[in-house]
């Protein structure tokens, strides 16, 4: 397969789950807002980034749709997905209490396996990265 493919496979793969987590989190609004109040390390944040996240999330899923935006959109994702992991193995390892603030069905795994999904698509977008830099090489 050649690398544009490839480079437009891992876009839809990260637009899908940025759509799909944000819109999961907008839905059920309340729910997400009130449980990111919960967390003890961005307690004081929590109504900004209750709606920041969500509308970053879909603006990262619209610089991936489009060829010019794509890198730019690649190397959000990447930020965001090493900033939420790290939030999660922080709050494993020196919160007393977690809340679940993931909507759909990611809401459903268990911490560790939260993880290790998204340290598989920071690979995955790590590749994307990597691919298109050789592209434009």
């Amino acid at each position: 397969m050649p690398k544009k493919r490839w480079i437009e496979l891992i876009s839809a793969l990260l637009v899908f789950l940025f759509v799909y987590t944000s819109i999961s989190k907008l839905l059920d609004y309340s729910v997400f807002s009130r449980q990111l109040s919960q967390s003890p390390f961005i307690t004081q944040y929590s109504n900004i980034i209750a709606w920041a996240l969500p509308l970053g999330e879909l603006v990262i899923a619209g610089l991936l749709l489009v060829n010019k935006t794509r890198l730019q959109g690649l190397y959000c994702s990447f930020f965001l997905l090493c900033l939420f992991t790290t939030y999660l193995v922080a709050m494993l390892r020196y919160s007393p209490y977690i809340p679940c603030s993931c909507g759909g069905v990611l809401q459903h795994l268990s911490w560790q396996a939260h993880i290790i999904f998204n340290s598989a698509f920071i690979i995955i977008t790590t590749i994307g990265i990597l691919l298109h830099v050789k592209k434009h090489l």
